[in-house]
């Protein structure tokens, strides 16, 4: 039979996981005939009740296998690592919110068994907070039409992943992958299955503002040279502009040379007009700066505390 493993990046959910490995239980019991499984959670040292409640399921449940990450390595590098921990004829990333609803399972495999190497799960409704699911979307097209590949909107990750795929993702080595533009852009033929995205019903999300807009800029520094090309432009066109207005004043004071008065107001107003994009061009130049800065380093994704129930693997 083929074996299936079920990846599952958590921190701080003593409120889902429980819930979540019963109900991923529950659709391998009815895939029995077929699949065996492992789920695997990779925790992000969690300050709360997470790793004990798992270490209390993976005591009773063996095809329960758990990562603790000796600190918190971030969003991305986390689940990326646990990605290489997996070597199921197939693996599926699953967060631990249950908001990757686990009763998609079976379609996922249909679509593998059909001869697709990546299955995606692309939420086309959300009951999370509509302000957020707008700027998440508008987020997911600016990339897309920004991006020298094309991205898929609304992706977040939740997906099904052949494992010829998964050894390209173990060969990369990439200490702070994008790993939903690595997708589009190595997945191949892939399919695609929709689904309604459930609100959160325990606990707090972790993804703050800062934590999107890393990954915001992550997404455009790998895979968009349009920021850089973008300073360059509008460089010019205010350099056009600005010559423009001085020649129109320069014009109208020939013309009215005791009563026009220029007054301090445009030289201010233009002052702070200039710093600000300047600024601007300056933070993007950096997070590219940031970004080769990252690769150079050739860190390790994580430094793992311990494991649990990997020992006849």
């Amino acid at each position: 039979m083929k074996k299936i493993s079920i990846l599952t990046p958590c921190y701080n959910e003593e409120g889902n996981v429980e819930e979540l490995y019963k109900q991923v239980k529950a659709q391998f019991e009815a895939l029995k005939d077929k699949y065996t499984y492992e789920h695997i959670f990779i925790d992000n040292a969690s300050q709360d009740k997470t790793v004990e409640i798992l270490k209390g399921i993976a005591a009773k449940d063996k095809n329960v296998k758990i990562i603790v990450n000796a600190s918190n390595f971030g969003h991305i590098r986390s689940p990326f690592h646990g990605l290489k921990q997996c070597y199921g004829d197939a693996v599926m990333l699953m967060v631990a919110d249950l908001q990757d609803p686990p009763e998609l399972i079976p379609e996922f495999l249909t679509k593998w068994e059909e001869g697709h190497k990546v299955v995606v799960g692309v939420k086309n409704k959300s009951k999370e907070n509509p302000i957020m699911y707008g700027i998440r979307k508008l987020f997911y097209t600016m990339v897309r039409k920004m991006s020298e590949t094309p991205m898929i909107d609304n992706f977040t990750g939740f997906g099904l992943y052949d494992k010829t795929f998964v050894d390209v993702l173990r060969a990369t080595d990439d200490p702070y992958p994008y790993m939903r533009g690595f997708v589009a852009e190595f997945g191949g033929d892939i399919a695609t299955v929709y689904y309604t995205q459930p609100k959160r019903e325990h606990g707090k999300t972790s993804n703050n503002f800062y934590k999107l807009y890393d990954m915001a800029m992550l997404g455009f520094v790998n895979h968009s040279k349009v920021p850089l090309r973008l300073a360059v432009f509008i460089g010019f066109a205010i350099a056009a502009l600005s010559l423009a207005v001085a020649l129109f004043y320069f014009i109208y004071k020939l013309c009215y040379w005791d009563s026009f008065q220029v007054g301090n107001a445009p030289l201010v107003i233009g002052l702070f007009f200039f710093s600000a994009v300047q600024l601007i061009f300056i933070g993007i130049l950096g997070e590219y700066i940031g970004a080769i800065h990252t690769q150079v380093r050739k860190r390790p994704l994580v430094m793992e505390k311990e494991r649990v129930n990997f020992e006849n693997d």
